[in-house]
C-alpha cells in the first residue's frame, strides 16, 4: 500500500479544527499514539530511509470521562520516501498484533534495538475520503497531516491534498521528514 501525505507545521490547531467543523468534516475522534521505533541489526534505517515501529493507540477521554479502549497494537514498516516534490509518498505495510509488548521482545531477541518513542495526541477528521490529523507531538509542537485516500494515483492524491489544505487555510511547506526524524534531529542539536 502507498501512503501519500502532507505534514505541515502550524502555530495553532484551533483555527483548522473550526474550519473542519464549518466544512462538516466527519470527526473520527481523538487518540493518543505512542510509537516505538526500532533499528535493524543488519542495516541502519536512518541511512536506508526506512522505519519500523510498534504503535500503541488509545482513545482520549472527553470532558473528564474515562479513556476509551485502546486499539490493537500495529507493527508498521515504512519504505524509503519516493522522490518528487510536494507531499511525501512511501510504501507502508501495517500488521495488527495482539500483544505489542511480546512483539517488542521478539524484535529484541532478533537484534532490533529501540531507537526512539514518539508520542502524540491526534484529533482525526475525514473529508473527501482523506484523513486529516491535527497533531500535538511531544517535544516537537503542532502539525496538520493530510493523507490521501488509498487507490488514487500520485497526481490525484497530491491534487486532493492541496485542495483540502487550501480549504482549511493551511499554508506552508509540506515537510518531508517524519516525526521520528525531527525528534532525532532535536536530540543531536541538544
Amino acid at each position: 500500500m502507498m501512503e501519500i501525505e502532507a505534514k505541515i507545521r502550524v502555530s495553532a490547531l484551533e483555527p483548522v479544527r473550526k474550519r473542519l467543523r464549518d466544512l462538516k468534516a466527519e470527526h473520527l475522534g481523538v487518540v493518543v499514539e505512542r510509537d516505538v521505533y526500532f533499528n535493524a541489526p543488519h542495516r541502519d534505517f536512518a541511512v536506508t530511509d526506512e522505519a519500523l515501529r510498534v504503535r500503541y493507540s488509545g482513545g482520549v477521554p472527553v470532558s473528564g470521562g474515562t479513556p476509551g479502549p485502546g486499539e490493537a497494537p500495529v507493527l508498521t514498516y515504512k519504505g524509503p520516501k519516493l522522490p518528487g516534490d510536494g507531499p511525501k509518498a512511501r510504501e507502508e505495510i501495517c500488521v495488527s498484533v495482539v500483544e505489542g509488548d511480546l512483539l517488542e521482545q521478539v524484535l529484541d531477541r532478533l537484534g532490533f534495538r529501540p531507537t526512539a518513542e514518539v508520542v502524540k495526541e491526534r484529533d482525526l477528521y475525514r473529508r473527501e475520503g482523506a484523513t486529516i490529523a491535527l497533531d500535538t507531538v511531544e517535544s516537537l509542537g503542532t502539525f496538520i497531516e493530510i493523507e490521501a485516500p488509498m487507490g488514487l494515483s500520485r497526481t490525484e492524491a497530491v491534487r486532493r491534498i492541496r485542495t483540502i489544505a487550501e480549504e482549511l487555510g493551511v499554508r506552508g511547506e509540506s515537510l518531508s521528514v517524519s516525526y521520528l526524524e525531527m525528534l532525532l534531529s532535536t536530540r543531536k542539536g541538544s
